[in-house]
């Protein structure tokens, strides 16, 4: 239905900067809320930021806010998270998802989502 391929991972110093990226195909873009989320080894996978349909609102994490942004371009079928000033914790799998949506309308929830990428390694040194 939906195939999600996330790209643009890789180590990183802490302060520095990466922009991870989300292809999606399989579906009209512009109708699904996207999000990303992470998943350091041995804790649960968290939520770190949304995007609505379009592009209007967004919603994030607290430990991101302020450094990362998600963004998307729906004439390319891709989001984007672009992350500044990296630090250490920020050490995790990222994945992105996808969920059919409404208006203005962002989730936070894992299970709000119905398709996912098969993540994206993401390694910040001190």
């Amino acid at each position: 239905q939906v195939q999600l391929v996330e790209s643009g991972g890789g180590l990183a110093q802490a302060g520095g900067s990466l922009r991870l990226s989300c292809a999606a195909s399989g579906g009209t873009f512009g109708n699904y809320v996207m999000g990303w989320f992470r998943q350091a080894p041995g804790k649960e996978r968290e939520f770190v930021a949304s995007i609505s349909r379009i592009g209007v609102s967004t919603s994030y994490a607290d430990s991101v806010k302020g450094r990362l942004t998600i963004s998307r371009d729906n004439a390319k079928n891709t989001v984007y998270l672009q992350m500044i000033s990296l630090k250490p914790e920020d050490t995790a799998v990222y994945y992105c998802a996808a969920t059919l949506g409404f208006g203005l309308s962002t989730y936070v929830q894992a299970n709000s989502y119905d398709y996912w990428g098969q993540g994206t390694q993401v390694t910040v040194s001190s």
